[in-house]
């Protein structure tokens, strides 16, 4: 229900289950939709995700954005 409310929190939540069991796709689509509504936990993995070439390609210049989002947002990791 929450997803279907477009609850940033909980889509970045959902993204974590796949990510950990590898499916790094579905992960992907629920931190991207998180992170455009404003979630800084799904910018923060995003910058990892993009770090590391994890289900992406690797790719400095997203990284560095996400991982500024996250940290203009406050995520503690991120600063």
């Amino acid at each position: 229900k929450r997803i279907d409310a477009n609850d940033p929190v909980a889509m970045c939540r959902e993204g974590v289950e796949p990510y950990e069991k590898g499916d790094y796709s579905s992960a992907l689509g629920y931190y991207v939709k998180a992170a455009e509504l404003g979630d800084v936990d799904a910018h923060y993995r995003l910058s990892h995700m993009y770090r590391d070439g994890v289900g992406v390609e690797k790719d400095k210049g997203k990284e560095t954005h996400h991982l500024e989002e996250a940290a203009i947002g406050g995520h503690p990791k991120a600063r």
